[in-house]
């Protein structure tokens, strides 16, 4: 309930939005979050294998549900994305359906269990499934029949025939998206469970207060932006207006937008900027146990 309240009224009013008028509500990441745990607190009283498979059966056939077309505001928060309600002048928008979300909360649940496992025999699982996972994502999508709602084709060169055959959906994940991520997400895990790299430590610091580093990195992109608006156009005030979804998280500026490189180096510079801070709040919450700072 706490991460749904989060979503609603901080992030959604501080970050995204700097504005409290409430003309545009989008439910994504917290808001999906925060009622997957909801559900999983009634899971977690079954066998965890019976978790797991629940996840499993949600992440893999959700996809079924798309046969089923419905603007209820409850299909719409549940699978497919699209407006929950609106008087013409305020709107809700789940973005984030639940179903799937909760199927990878679950499932994630289940995987958990083998952090209590012997390091040798955890790090052959996570290498295995890894694996087992990006295969399924290469023999499905080569199939092209089922598990993304789009199809991919042969384009006009091998590159961009490749960028069809990875561009699966998110808004809702698809299976094909979680096998996709999910995948080397894995193989990643079990090559770094024995030993992490140096130079990925730094990352494991930002892993422990990711609540922390995410409330903190969207006002601090938004605040970026509006003094990049100032420099360039001399106000702002587009950076606080966002009157419907198309535009979210604000009304963009005449020829709003940079080249990638502009947008990998503020990326940088937001993280590098942000990890003092997250290494800051780390070490309090590893020196202290006040029950406030497990919300963060």
């Amino acid at each position: 309930m706490w991460l749904i309240f989060l979503e609603l009224v901080v992030v959604r009013c501080l970050g995204w939005h700097f504005n409290f008028d409430y003309r545009l509500t989008l439910l994504i990441v917290l808001w999906a979050l925060g009622w997957s745990m909801i559900v999983l607190s009634a899971l977690i009283y079954m066998p965890a294998s019976w978790v797991t498979a629940f996840g499993v059966v949600l992440i893999a056939g959700h996809y079924l549900l798309d046969r089923i077309q419905s603007s209820n505001p409850i299909w719409s928060i549940l699978h497919s994305p699209g407006m929950v309600c609106s008087d013409g002048q305020h709107f809700v928008f789940a973005l984030y359906p639940l179903i799937p979300w909760v199927g990878v909360t679950a499932a994630g649940y289940g995987l958990g269990q083998i952090y209590m496992w012997t390091p040798e025999r955890r790090e052959a699982f996570l290498l295995r499934l890894g694996l087992g996972l990006t295969a399924a994502f290469v023999v499905f999508r080569a199939i092209n029949i089922y598990g993304d709602p789009f199809r991919w084709s042969a384009q006009i060169s091998a590159v961009f025939t490749v960028l069809s055959f990875l561009n699966t959906s998110k808004y809702p994940p698809s299976l094909l998206y979680m096998l996709m991520t999910l995948g080397p997400a894995m193989v990643f895990l079990g090559a770094v469970d024995a030993r992490v790299p140096r130079w990925i430590r730094p990352a494991l610091i930002v892993g422990k207060v990711p609540m922390f580093f995410y409330l903190l990195h969207v006002p601090l992109i938004h605040i970026i932006a509006v003094i990049f608006c100032y420099a360039r156009y001399g106000q702002a005030h587009w950076m606080f207006e966002s009157p419907s979804i198309e535009y979210f998280p604000f009304t963009r500026p005449p020829a709003w937008g940079y080249s990638p490189p502009v947008v990998y180096l503020v990326w940088i510079c937001v993280v590098v900027t942000l990890y003092p801070l997250c290494k800051w709040f780390a070490s309090l919450k590893q020196r202290r146990s006040d029950a406030w700072l497990s919300y963060l």
